[in-house]
């Protein structure tokens, strides 16, 4: 076994089997190998502290959590990605190293420690129900009293010397450093807002440069968000496909089957059409595109979409009535997209999403109606 000056111990694979053959001791790997438990494939071994055993994880993503963190991308099991919380170690850490505090989402846990290669520290995960820092802060979970518990839970002052703990600055809606200070002790330091930044953060005192304090949004974060919205917005694009359907065979026989599916079919390019004008290219192209207003932005692209688009499909729906109802929805439905993104973005405040969604959401519903009316209309 390899004793630190600090007291810590570090238990390599020699030392696991050298336990798991003690009369007095036992493995320390047992309790992870019991039959309903598995040892995670990022944790390396494990250290021994006052506090107890605590798991040592890797900084290097495995084929395991690359694959994963693509699914997630894409929206598959997103909900579910998730880390036990408590206490990690990385590197060797002693009773000296930083704890830094982030929240259970695996993706959130993965960016934080793939930057840690060649550094001692603690990793304190908080239990957001799976949600990211910023979004875990906002609704309450990245909190005051989560950081507390879990300071308490593991027994924080019997694995470091010192009193402080490094939050990033994301979750600083969710931590008041007094109140902390007060329940638990211990101090807190606001980190930088990109865990790539955290490297050069501990190198200088724990002081973060203007450029660490700074929110971005730039083309390849527009970029990895678009896959997510475009599958959280499938089931109800296929529930809104059926009523198209329904809807587009109203007309002088009262019903018709072969009017439903051939304006049916129609009105699906219209919907495409309007998903990916709202919920990928408004936020890859959102620098670009004129007015702060991300539901304007999305009537702007929904327009610039929907035009050809009204152009190529005029052969098939002659009348002025049913181009206009295809126009109409389709533009309102990118219009409603891309105001989804203005609470992923640092553009707006939350007083300026609720006052946009106040302003466009009467708005857009009007036009899915009267698009209805005139879809219906457009078929006598």
């Amino acid at each position: 076994m390899k004793r630190s000056t600090s007291g810590v111990n570090i238990l390599s694979s020699m030392d696991e089997a050298s336990l798991s053959s003690s009369t007095e001791l036992s493995n320390p790997m047992a309790d992870y190998e019991k039959p309903g438990f598995k040892l995670c494939s990022y944790v390396n071994r494990f250290i021994k502290t006052d506090a107890g055993l605590i798991p040592i994880i890797k900084s290097k993503l495995g084929k395991k959590d690359l694959f994963s963190t693509f699914y997630v991308r894409c929206g598959i099991n997103r909900h579910t990605y998730t880390v036990a919380p408590g206490l990690y170690a990385i590197g060797k850490p002693d009773k000296n190293s930083e704890v830094l505090v982030t929240a259970n989402f695996k993706l959130t846990f993965d960016h934080l420690r793939k930057e840690l290669n060649d550094i001692d520290a603690w990793i304190l995960v908080l239990d957001t129900k799976g949600i990211n820092v910023w979004c875990a802060a906002g609704k309450g979970t990245f909190s005051t009293r989560e950081l507390v518990k879990k300071i308490k839970d593991c027994s924080l002052e019997k694995i470091v010397d010192h009193k402080r703990v490094i939050v990033p600055q994301l979750g600083a809606t969710g931590v008041a450093a007094r109140d902390v200070k007060k329940q638990s002790g211990f101090r807190v330091v606001y980190g930088p807002i990109r865990a790539k930044d955290i490297p050069i953060f501990l190198k200088n005192n724990r002081k973060a440069d203007k450029k660490m304090r700074q929110v971005t949004f730039k083309l390849y974060e527009r970029f990895i968000l678009a896959p997510v919205e475009i599958q959280i917005v499938l089931k109800p694009a296929l529930l809104t496909a059926l009523i198209l359907f329904i809807i587009s065979g109203f007309g002088p026989d009262i019903f018709s089957f072969s009017g439903a599916w051939e304006r049916g079919i129609i009105s699906i390019f219209a919907l495409s059409a309007g998903i990916f004008s709202g919920a990928f290219v408004t936020p890859v192209l959102l620098p670009f595109i004129p007015s702060r207003e991300f539901a304007l932005k999305g009537i702007i692209t929904g327009s610039i979409f929907a035009i050809p688009l009204m152009t190529i499909i005029s052969f098939a729906i002659s009348s002025f009535a049913g181009l206009l109802a295809l126009f109409l929805f389709s533009v309102t439905i990118s219009s409603y997209l891309a105001m989804n993104f203005t609470g992923a973005t640092p553009f707006t405040s939350p007083s300026g999403v609720e006052k946009e969604m106040k302003r466009y959401l009467p708005v857009q519903l009007v036009c899915l109606v009267i698009s209805s009316g005139l879809w219906i209309y457009s078929a006598f």
